[in-house]
């Protein structure tokens, strides 16, 4: 017997011939579909994924209840932030997300050096300059979201300008006009693990998938999470297709309404799972794509939960912060820095001016409060802009992600 949940209803099945069984396969590839998928897996065959822009899934029960729990999770966070006045943790939240995409790619880069990467991008170097560039582009990303006009695939391409704007080799912002493949050799796709579409069926590819990111007639962590996988199929630039495909994830949670003030960090839970992300990624393409709507959501929920929980440690931070300086009278630039620097975690009396809007002299005599309560630390030299860090905040969120990099997951 077949047991399914709908989706969504009114639109036919177009591409991929979806079902739900009590075996909790999902929508599982019908028969001669499936024989077709076993030849395209040659090693020198291209992956030629199917339209999405009027997919109508079935999914089993055991799905429709992982997406509804992360969805859940995902708005008691936003909704904690918003009374718990935690707006702050929201950059801190992406930094993160920004670190463990790229750690998926091989760039590492610690949360100290990445800060510092934000405050002086000209001196960034390295891996630290990459995930500034990754944190550019997920703003720029959100940014898109907010706009509440039709995504089209220049926004796409925008995204990758800004993430690989320093990055000439990989044509910031064009999509590719070789063929690229993963794995296997350099100079051939023979023995490769992955060979995506042809250049020349990119364009109609992610024209669909734009459509597909306008629709507002799917649970909002199932589109999330065909999007991604979709976007990873087409594997449209020379590089940084991973680091895109994270930030779209982005992109469909707020723009639909589920996570308006911050996305928790869901690389971070995938970097801990690369053998169920890439997995995962494989049963989307293979035509399981329940499993990988499932996989994608535990992880979603998974990293909603640690974010809440960081959220309060953070929150307890603070107070402690504010114990030990004082506390300082409301309203004081210690006080306002304090309630700054979740978002902003390096200082300097200049950028203290631009963000909480005080005066030189009150600037100064914030730092030296919170410097004195060893709240702050001076990081650099200088008789203007010397740079203060907030360490034990940087200890917490290091802590934070090591802790579910470090997780066993069964994987």
């Amino acid at each position: 017997m077949e047991l399914a949940v709908r989706l969504q209803s009114g639109l036919a099945s177009e591409g991929i011939e979806c079902r739900g069984s009590s075996n909790g396969d999902g929508w599982e590839m019908p028969a001669h579909r499936a024989d077709e998928e076993r030849e395209r897996r040659s090693p020198t065959t291209h992956s030629f994924p199917d339209a999405i822009s009027a997919l109508a899934p079935t999914v089993p029960f055991q799905t429709a209840g992982a997406a509804t729990e992360a969805e859940r999770a995902i708005r008691e966070l936003n909704a904690r932030a918003s009374v718990g006045g935690l707006e702050a943790i929201g950059p801190l939240l992406l930094r993160s997300e920004a670190v463990a995409s790229s750690r998926i790619e091989g760039y590492q880069v610690s949360t100290l050096n990445l800060a510092r990467a934000l405050v002086d991008p000209r001196a960034a170097r390295g891996s630290a300059r990459t995930v500034a560039a990754n944190v550019s582009a997920m703003e720029e990303a959100i940014a898109r979201a907010d706009d509440p006009s039709p995504i089209r695939v220049g926004d796409i391409e925008a995204i990758h300008r800004t993430l690989m704007a320093q990055e000439p080799h990989a044509t910031p912002g064009r999509l590719r006009e070789v063929q690229n493949w993963l794995g296997g050799r350099l100079d051939s796709p023979l023995d490769a693990e992955f060979v995506p579409p042809p250049e020349d069926q990119l364009v109609g590819l992610l024209e669909d998938l734009a459509a597909f990111l306008e629709r507002d007639d799917l649970p909002p962590v199932a589109q999330a999470a065909i999007a991604h996988a979709q976007f990873e199929t087409i594997h449209p630039f020379i590089d940084g297709n991973g680091r895109v495909g994270r930030c779209l994830i982005h992109v469909v949670l707020r723009r639909t309404g589920v996570a308006p003030r911050f996305v928790p960090p869901v690389s971070i839970v995938m970097a801990a799972r690369p053998t169920s992300y890439v997995a995962g990624l494989i049963d989307f393409r293979e035509g399981r794509v329940a499993a990988w709507v499932e996989s994608f959501a535990n992880a979603c929920r998974e990293a909603a939960v640690q974010a809440a929980a960081l959220a309060d440690e953070v929150a307890a931070l603070q107070r402690e912060w504010m114990q030990r300086a004082g506390p300082p009278r409301a309203g004081s630039a210690a006080a306002k820095l304090i309630a700054l620097l979740p978002a902003q975690p390096i200082v300097s009396a200049p950028t203290i001016r631009a963000a909480i809007g005080t005066s030189q002299q009150q600037a100064l005599q914030g730092l030296k409060a919170l410097e004195e309560a060893h709240v702050l630390r001076q990081i650099s030299e200088g008789s203007y802009d010397r740079q203060f860090a907030a360490p034990e905040l940087f200890d917490l969120v290091t802590d934070y992600e090591e802790g579910i990099l470090g997780r066993p997951h069964g994987s």
